[in-house]
Formats: structure tokens, sequence, C-alpha cells
């Protein structure tokens, strides 16, 4: 999942970096079992999607996993984009859907990334700490600025009121995570006379965010950890100077996404879904995204073995997630500029974090029963969520909703019209007694506690939540191979066209979906 940043250089590639809100997420309404599966019985050449979800086993999920800890292993301990470990990533994942008699597509993007060349926050006595410039921050000055700190009455500086009294002006303001977004916070302590601003974190981990596009602040902005954070505001309360120092350039890269689709399937409506196989440099990126990338190799291997299907199915396994959703918006870009390709795909399914080690079995909540949705919810997104939340159900799997916020690969998809739903395990939020009740683990710590970390490896990967959300992408997969009628009223085998690989032009028009579709244009 997604916590860096990155400058586009290709198409109108928007970016959304998690740590725009202030505050933690709460607790997820729970749901115990009672409903029916989604569809998965129309005419045609019908899967049975309680069959195929068993065909999805743990055990060969698992032996995926396990080959990417290797290539983690034998490459620097991680699998980022840009690196020899996300290439060999790529390649097991091309020789495997291979065998299994897919046709494998590399679909390559352009993006300038950001090259930090300094991100340091020293005292006048001299200790140093790392701190993260933000998004849509401007970089300081060659050396830094250099000067007293102050911080605010209240800690967290989300008003002018918060710095009544405090001597601000000429001064590098010091506050605290929480109430309010990290652009207000900056923007008021800007106006009070601050030359540079800092955020410590309200949560033992470095604090990585933005201010949001369109905030107009002109000082350096950073985050650093919460303890670092408090260490640095008793220095001010000394009367210790400060040199805040965060600069970056940005060069050109390309990476790209690995694509593939079943044979069999009509032309005209294909069910789309992706996992990004990216993880970050501190890791091997087994939970965060090792898991939703060997869950969909193993559906996809098994899938292959169906010679007749309604639905084309699509895979895609996302480039560059961790540097800001790059690969799969800019797949997105790529099909909005082609007549017609949009439209052919039914919904768009999302696995990222599946094996949380302290999980949650989380979908995301496309019909707004618990969380109110801060993006746009295409139509037909509340259907497919309802495959995935009624195969739970079905097998008195208790469930939560998880935010549907658009901060992963299917951002692009629901901005463009899209309807999208996925499942997800669980990252940093902290899990509840709730949902130790309905789930087990730990309650007080992370679902992940090593997510981004060297701790995401093998030995961290949740088995049990695995042999839960595995069998759960498999029936979804079948049932909407089989028939999305529920979704966009498409239902039957169609015109079982040709295929020459993914997305080419020219395989028809397709269907519209219940919204016009329209070019990504900012962060959701």
């Amino acid at each position: 999942m997604t916590a860096r940043r990155t400058t586009t250089l290709a198409g109108a590639l928007a970016v959304l970096v998690l740590g725009t809100s202030a505050l933690l997420a709460p607790p997820a309404t729970a749901h115990g079992p009672g409903g029916k599966p989604g569809p998965g019985h129309g005419p045609g050449h019908t899967i049975n999607a309680e069959r195929f979800a068993r065909q999805v086993t743990t055990r060969g999920v698992w032996r995926h996993l396990e080959e990417f800890q290797r290539i983690a292993d034998r490459n620097d301990g991680n699998r980022a984009a840009l690196t020899e470990g996300y290439e060999a990533s790529a390649r097991y994942v091309e020789r495997t859907l291979q065998r299994a008699g897919y046709t494998t597509t590399r679909d390559p993007f352009t993006f300038g990334l950001e090259v930090v060349d300094a991100a340091s926050l020293t005292l006048g006595t001299g200790e140093t700490y790392v701190v993260d410039q933000m998004q849509y921050a401007p970089s300081s000055p060659e050396g830094g600025v250099t000067a007293p700190g102050s911080t605010p009455t209240d800690t967290t500086g989300c008003t002018a009121e918060s710095w009544a009294g405090v001597d601000v002006a000429g001064t590098i303001a010091v506050i605290s995570r929480g109430v309010c977004a990290f652009g207000d916070k900056a923007v008021v302590a800007e106006a009070a006379g601050a030359v540079g601003v800092v955020v410590y974190n309200n949560v033992e981990e470095m604090l990585y965010g933005t201010l949001g596009e369109g905030t107009v602040v002109t000082v350096p902005v950073a985050g650093m950890g919460q303890a670092d954070g408090l260490a640095v505001v008793e220095a001010v309360a000394a009367g210790v100077p400060i040199t805040l120092d965060t600069r970056f350039h940005t060069e050109e890269n390309e990476s790209f996404n690995v694509i593939a689709e079943t044979r069999a399937g009509r032309d005209d409506n294909v069910v789309m879904l992706g996992a990004h196989l990216d993880g970050v440099e501190e890791g091997p990126g087994m939970n965060d995204n090792g898991s939703g990338s060997a869950v969909l190799l193993e559906v996809a291997v098994q899938l292959a073995k169906q010679k007749k299907l309604n639905n084309t199915v699509r895979f895609a396994w996302w480039g560059a997630e961790e540097l800001g959703l790059i690969g799969s918006t800019a797949y997105v870009d790529e099909l909005a500029g082609q007549e017609g390709e949009l439209d052919r795909i039914a919904t768009y399914l999302n696995f990222d974090m599946v094996g949380s080690p302290n999980y949650i079995i989380g979908v995301y909540d496309a019909d707004e029963s618990t969380y109110p949705a801060p993006v746009d919810v295409p139509e037909g997104s509340a259907q497919t969520e309802d495959v995935l939340t009624g195969w739970f159900e079905s097998r008195g799997q208790a469930w939560v909703d998880t935010e549907f916020s658009g901060r992963s690969d299917y951002q692009a998809f629901i901005v463009n019209g899209v309807p999208a739903s996925g499942l997800f395990t669980g990252a940093d939020d902290i899990k509840t007694e709730e949902e130790v009740a309905l789930f087990g683990g730990t309650a007080g710590i992370r679902h992940d506690p090593n997510y981004h970390t060297a701790g995401d490896d093998l030995a961290n990967v949740s088995r049990e939540a695995i042999s839960i959300m595995a069998p759960a992408v498999a029936f979804a997969t079948a049932s909407l191979a089989t028939d999305t009628s529920a979704i966009n009223g498409v239902s039957g085998p169609g015109d079982q066209g040709h295929h020459h690989g993914p997305w080419k032009p020219g395989k028809g028009k397709g269907h519209r979906h219940g919204q016009e579709h329209g070019t990504l244009q900012q962060a959701s």
C-alpha cells in the first residue's frame, strides 16, 4: 500500500499519498453471517464458483509467496520498483502465467521520481533527526533554514488562536499531528510568521504526509516521528535553534505492469482484478503486497483450466504503486484515450494486503453502509462488494467494512467511472477489542506491525488470513466470469472474440457504465 510520492512526466497522473488525514480511521462496523453469495449462476458457460473457490488453496498461494521471499533474499532484501527484485518478481509472475497458458504483456510507463537530496532536522546542540519533506512543500535553500523553534499553545496548531501569545515570527514551527490537515497547519503557521514547519506524528513511526494539491505554502514543511518530535519540542523549550534541510530533484524513470487475460470470454465484458507487485525498499514486502500478488497469481493459474467462460477475466500486477499508484493510473489513462476500452471493463477488484498478521477481514465499503466515501462511488460498485460479502456470509465468516477511499490501485478506475471493490486485512490502523472478538489477534497494536518495514517477511504473513481471503477472491472471480448482470446488466456468453493479448484496440466498443468516463484529473 502506497505511502510515497512522485511527480508525473507522462499523462495526467495524479498522486495520492497516505497520511493526508490528521486522524486515524475509526473501527469499522462488523457484519456476521446471514447473506447470500453474489452472481455466479447465469446462462451460458457457468462455472461452479464454490467448487472453484476450493481449487485456490492456501498451499498454492504459499508457494508463490515463498518464491517472492527468495527473490527478495537474493536482491538486497526487497522487491521495490526500479530494482532487480521487482524485475525478478515480474519474471516469476510471467513464467508462471505462461506455463498456465496465458500470453503476458509488459505495459510500460514513464514517470518522474523525486530523489531526496536532504531530509534532516539538526539541533544547535548537534543532534540530527530524519524528516520527510511533505508533498507539495517547497524545498529549503541549500544548507537549510536555521532559526529558533516555536510550538503552539495547544500542540496541534490548527487555528490562529493556537499561536496567540507565541512569538512565531522568524521561527520554525514544531506541531503535533491531529485535529486538522497538514496543509491547514502549515498555512496557519506561515501566516503567523513561521519560516519553516515540522509536523511530528501522534503514533510511533515516521510521518509521510502531503499538504494537498493547491495548498499555497512558501516555506519548507516536513514530517517526523513522534519520539523525535517530542525531543525537538523539548529542545525548543530550552531555546535551542533548529536547522531544517529538505530538498529534492526529479529524475525520469520507466517501469511496467504485467497484464494477462483469459483466452475464453466475451470481448465486450471484461472482469478485471489487480494487485500491486512492488514493495517498499525497507523490506521484502510479503504482506504488502506479496500476499495480494500471490493470491491473484494462483487464481489466474487455476482459472486457466476453465476452457469456457462467459466473460473475459483480465489480471494486472501493478508497478510502482508504492511510489504513488503510478502503474495503475498510467494504465487507466492509456485506456481512457482509446475509444471503448474502459467501457469494456465491467468491474475492477483490488487486492492490496490480504495476509496481515493481526488481521481483519475487510471489504471495501462501496455501499457506504459504515463509512461515507470521500470519493465518488461508481454505479455497480456496491453490487461488486455484494459478491465478496455474500461469499463470507454464506460461509458464516464475519467481516468488516473498510473505507472506500481510493487509497490503492482502484483509485484511477473509480475516478473514471469503473465499478470497483476489494479486500483488505489491515495495515497501520490499531486493532480494537471488537475486532479481536470477531477475528482473534491482539488489541492495541496495528493490524500489520511490520507494515513498510524489514519485518514484512514470509514469517509474518498470516496463513489463516490467506486461507480466508484466497477462496473469497476465487469465488468472486468465478462468479463474475459467469455473470455481471447485477453490476452492469450484461449476462450470457455474447460474442466470443479472438483474443490477441490484453486490451488491444479494436476488440469492440463495449457497453456503457452508468456514468460517462472522464480522464483522471485529480487525486480522490
